[in-house]
């Protein structure tokens, strides 16, 4: 099994096609702790609130609450219910300014993903 070097021991008896291929796609993969943090930021990008929130924010930068709901039609508490997951999440941080509190974007990956993805399709349809 030439070129299989990077199929672990307890597939390795699996029969392949083209295990060059399969080396290389072990290689893309990556390690599984790296694609289920990636698997954990699309579920947040699956809701559509969410994503709303987040381009909101990737496009105008820092928005309050209640600026936020405005511009996505959600309600105030369903908001700040879905910025605390994206804050817990890492992808929001809070900044306050006296009593409001201002919301940006501070995941530059995920800020890559719908300048490119969602807008970049948009944009592109």
């Amino acid at each position: 099994m030439l070129g299989m070097h990077l199929v672990p021991a307890e597939r390795a008896s699996h029969r392949t096609i083209d295990g060059h291929r399969v080396c290389e796609a072990i290689a893309a993969i990556g390690d599984a702790e790296h694609v289920r943090a990636w698997a954990e930021r699309f579920a947040l990008l699956a809701d559509p609130g969410r994503l709303s929130l987040l381009l909101a924010l990737h496009e105008t930068g820092p928005l309050a609450v209640t600026d936020l709901a405005v511009a996505t039609g959600m309600r105030d508490p369903a908001v700040s219910q879905a910025l605390r997951l994206l804050r817990a999440a890492g992808l929001v941080a809070g900044e306050r300014d006296g009593r409001v509190v201002r919301y940006r974007l501070v995941d530059s990956a995920i800020g890559e993903v719908l300048a490119h993805g969602v807008l970049g399709y948009r944009e592109g349809a």
